[in-house]
């Protein structure tokens, strides 16, 4: 009998993952054709697929969703965490059926082929899942061609000559290119988004956007505080031309060392006068290095919607929302900074302050979306301590 052509794609199929060590993952592709290099990685979030796919920290990945129903609610306009997705692509386990959600305007897979971003189904998820936490977030290539002809070998060759997001800055590429001030509020059932909720009369948050989650800066304005958005590359005395009372460092993709080129030294300069700095997930990782910690690219990372995280000074646990493939190495923090949330899955560091200046930051996404809101109160404790030194 004649060997089977591995390369030849199975009745059926019409979009393939293609990994550097040249496994192939045959399914059925959907929402735009082409194809996409980037990282593999899974989310284990049951809700929320249209947030996680236009979060800026998704820049250069492609996601594989382990819940397997993803699309059944649709999507629509408010469920967005930026204008456009920066997730390359998304697999997932079941066919994108018909909507059945009454906020839904349009089906999810027509909404990433409007969008350019490519779909793969029919994928065991859990096996893709289980050889990610056993080998690590591999590079890959996701491509879909409604034909069903493609150049595997070129996938192959494309897949391993990616060079990885390690050494990788991606701030840039996502970040606001210009100031703007944010003022609209949080969602709610029948109203939509709070506009113009800005308390004109409360402290003034500097938001340096690396990648930044628009739910954070609701957030921020929720809690009481007036918001200027300004670009990652921002100098230190752009970022102070606008008289901020506190600066918010946001999340973002990529790898912080790579970022912290230009972000550190902007950092280091803030808290030498003593500004107020509250950091999230990549700007948690920004502060971390500020003050001469390390970081260090993660085996698998975390990204879901239900990470437990214990606070060191209460014992008291928050789940949590995460969504990092790097973090900071606890075994380097200086004697000035403090771990004050970790892990519970792997023991990581998940929050820090520093002893001697007004700044903290966590490692995970107290604004979720998606996820649960047990760490809002992050975001109040930020500003009633700038309202305190006002």
């Amino acid at each position: 009998m004649a060997e089977t052509d591995r390369t030849r794609p199975p009745l059926g199929a019409t979009g393939v993952l293609v990994l550097a060590d040249g496994s192939l993952i045959w399914g059925r592709g959907f929402g735009a054709e082409g194809e996409a290099v980037g990282e593999v990685c899974f989310n284990t979030a049951l809700t929320g697929y249209q947030e996680v796919m236009t979060d800026p920290s998704y820049a250069g990945q492609i996601i594989t969703f382990t819940f397997p129903h993803i699309g059944n609610v649709g999507a629509n306009p408010e469920d967005i965490e930026a204008i456009n997705p920066h997730a390359l692509g998304c697999i997932v386990r079941e066919d994108v059926t018909a909507p059945s959600n009454f906020r839904s305007t349009q089906r999810f897979d027509a909404w990433l082929r409007n969008n350019g971003r490519i779909g793969l189904a029919g994928v065991d998820t859990r096996a893709l899942t289980r050889a990610i936490r056993i080998g690590g977030a591999p590079n890959g290539v996701i491509a879909h061609s409604a034909s069903g002809e493609f150049d595997v070998e070129a996938l192959i060759a494309k897949a391993r000559a990616w060079p990885g997001l390690e050494g990788m800055d991606l701030a840039k590429q996502v970040s606001s290119t210009q100031s703007y001030q944010w003022d609209d509020g949080l969602w709610t059932l029948g109203e939509g988004y709070a506009t113009h909720s800005a308390n004109p009369e409360g402290p003034h948050v500097v938001a340096i956007d690396f990648g930044l989650k628009r739910n954070i800066l609701r957030n921020l304005i929720a809690a009481g505080a007036r918001v200027t958005v300004v670009p990652a590359t921002a100098s230190f005395d752009e970022v102070m031309a606008h008289k901020p009372d506190g600066v918010f460092l946001s999340n973002g993709p990529g790898d912080p060392a790579a970022t912290g080129e230009y972000a550190v030294p902007v950092i280091r300069k803030l808290l030498e006068i003593g500004k107020p700095l509250f950091g999230i997930c990549l700007g948690h990782q920004m502060l971390g290095l500020a003050v001469g910690a390390k970081t260090y690219k993660m085996h698998q990372g975390h990204r879901g919607a239900n990470h437990p995280v214990k606070r060191t000074d209460d014992g008291r646990v928050e789940i949590t929302s995460m969504n990092h493939g790097f973090a900071v190495d606890a075994a380097t923090l200086p004697g000035n900074a403090r771990a004050t949330h970790v892990s519970l899955f792997d023991g990581s560091l998940a929050g820090l302050e520093l002893v001697d200046k007004p700044a903290f930051s966590v490692q995970y996404h107290p604004e979720a979306s998606p996820g649960p809101q047990d760490s809002h109160y992050l975001f109040e404790k930020f500003v009633r301590a700038l309202e305190k030194k006002a």
